[in-house]
């Protein structure tokens, strides 16, 4: 690696004497071609979905998916940073969907791991032909790439894999999440601009023109070379920071073509006035072992073969099993509910649920958090405070309670309103909230709905979204099962109703405890 006497970095194959290759006359070979196709471009048109595609896109994800094509057929790599909610994994899975019928692949996705199953369900509802690969724990196997249409891996799986994933060009790599790689400098960042892949593109609900000195890691591995180097543009210092209007103004109109964000607002009357989606958490480390011990020790306990089989045997068990529902339960929330000492603790879901409020606080949008769990808001409660959000609680023992709505309601700076179910299930108007989070489920479709319509109600004037978050292979996820065959002993089981679970078999315990 040397400089030529133009002043442009220039490499030489290593231990030869050949010519070497100027990467500043490269990439502006690259960008005069790009300029020349632009010369005759006649704008962004929307594109019609693919016929793989299950389901319908509404009109805004078409342009969407016509942004998409332009990209790709001038060659540049871009960020669709629609607001959350509005639909940006259809968008892409729609485009791949195309890549796929048009003979091209493998793929590869790039999220944080709370995000891959929801990846996986995704593609299996609106592509169902797209051969999905989770290239992620102990049983990754890269031989397996070739064999399948779309690979999904995390941040993490990446930087211990990229020696080899380097050496595979993908059709498309896209980044969820894509603020994960901000910071040039981090392990992540440097990963995936080692990737080779002939398209790009990054997901991210933040808005990019609040946070300009993020822009050039962004970009670099979208288009590398496009915005320069970092220190000549000073986008990693003060500018960064405290950036002029004028700067502002020739970055947006620079990068307009390659930023696609349409807010909720802009979309509203494309989209239904209530949207409701299950996100499933993933639990890891200490917080699975913890988990799957419990587990074992109520499956010995009330699944024993001492205990014996006969109906006498069986219905003395059947009064321990709320206290072992319950306690699965909390710890499918948090260890911390379990054991005090555990409290600092990570959780799945207040890792999944905190990455969605922070998305939620940069665009400027309000959200309920609902939990049955009084002392789980209150580990929520210190979680939020060392991440520096304001909010409203109220719970059962909370006094005047309309002042803390009219709180919530007028103050832009409160953006989240933490409710104890029971307490804040009825007789609340908070339409300030666009979004609304079920932090543990109660498989009572009434309930819910009371929840959701807090915000969802007379006076709303804002679309609707409603997340439930499930612990994946856990004791809510069996329960959520139940739901269809089983209502009423699913709702037993969370309204703690021994009557009903007069009625629970051998069986149906069996499969809450698998």
């Amino acid at each position: 690696v040397s400089i030529n006497e133009a002043g442009h970095l220039t490499v030489s194959p290593a231990g030869h004497g050949g010519p070497s290759v100027d990467l500043k006359a490269l990439v502006d070979e690259v960008f005069e071609r790009a300029r020349q196709r632009l010369r005759g471009f006649q704008g962004v048109s929307p594109a019609v979905q693919p016929e793989g595609f299950r389901g319908r896109l509404r009109g805004y994800q078409e342009e969407g998916l016509g942004w998409i094509e332009f990209l790709r057929e001038f060659g540049f790599g871009g960020i669709l940073a629609d607001d959350m909610g509005v639909g940006k994994t259809a968008q892409v899975l729609a485009a791949l969907e195309q890549r796929r019928a048009a003979g091209h692949g493998p793929s590869l996705v790039v999220s944080p791991r709370s995000l891959l199953f929801n990846w996986r369900q995704e593609a299996e509802r609106f592509t169902p032909q797209i051969k999905v690969l989770e290239h992620a724990g102990q049983q990754r196997d890269l031989e397996r790439i070739g064999e399948h249409h779309l690979i999904l891996t995390t941040y993490g799986t990446l930087q211990r894999d990229i020696p080899n994933l380097s050496q595979r060009e993908f059709d498309y790599v896209i980044l969820d999440e894509a603020q994960a790689i901000k910071n040039a400098n981090t392990a992540s960042a440097k990963a995936v601009r080692l990737l080779k892949g002939r398209h790009r593109l990054a997901l991210s609900g933040t808005p990019i023109e609040n946070h300009l000195g993020e822009l050039w890691s962004l970009f670099e591995f979208l288009n590398p070379g496009m915005l320069g180097e970092a220190k000549v543009l000073k986008l990693a210092g003060g500018l960064a920071k405290n950036p002029s209007e004028e700067t502002r103004r020739l970055l947006a109109a620079a990068l307009r073509p390659f930023i696609l964000r349409r807010t909720k607002q802009q979309v509203a009357r494309e989209l239904p006035e209530k949207t409701e989606q299950t996100i499933f958490c993933e639990l890891e480390g200490d917080q699975r072992r913890q988990y799957d011990e419990l587990l074992a020790h109520y499956r010995q306990r009330l699944l024993s073969p001492d205990r014996g089989n006969g109906k006498a045997a069986w219905n003395r068990v059947k009064f321990q099993v709320l206290e072992a529902l319950l306690r699965l339960r909390q710890a499918a929330c948090h260890p911390g509910l379990l054991n005090e000492k555990l409290a600092s603790q990570s959780s799945a879901k207040f890792t999944t649920l905190l990455a969605q409020l922070e998305e939620l606080r940069e665009e400027g949008h309000k959200a309920l958090v609902f939990s049955q769990f009084t002392s789980l808001l209150a580990l929520l409660k210190t979680r939020l405070d060392e991440a520096g959000f304001t909010y409203e609680y109220l719970d059962g023992a909370t006094r005047d309670r309309q002042a803390h709505v009219e709180r919530f309601q007028n103050d832009p700076k409160t953006q989240l309103f933490l409710i104890s179910l029971r307490a804040g299930g009825l007789g609340l108007n908070l339409t300030a909230a666009g979004y609304v989070f079920l932090l543990d489920p109660w498989w009572n479709p009434a309930v819910e709905a009371q929840a959701i319509d807090r915000a969802h109600r007379i006076g709303q004037t804002q679309n609707v979204f409603a997340y439930r978050l499930i612990a994946r292979d856990t004791v809510e996820e069996k329960v959520l099962a139940l739901q269809s065959g089983k209502r009423a002993l699913a709702d037993a089981i969370l309204s703690e109703d021994n009557a009903v679970l007069r009625d629970l078999t051998r069986e149906d315990l069996e499969i809450l405890l698998s």
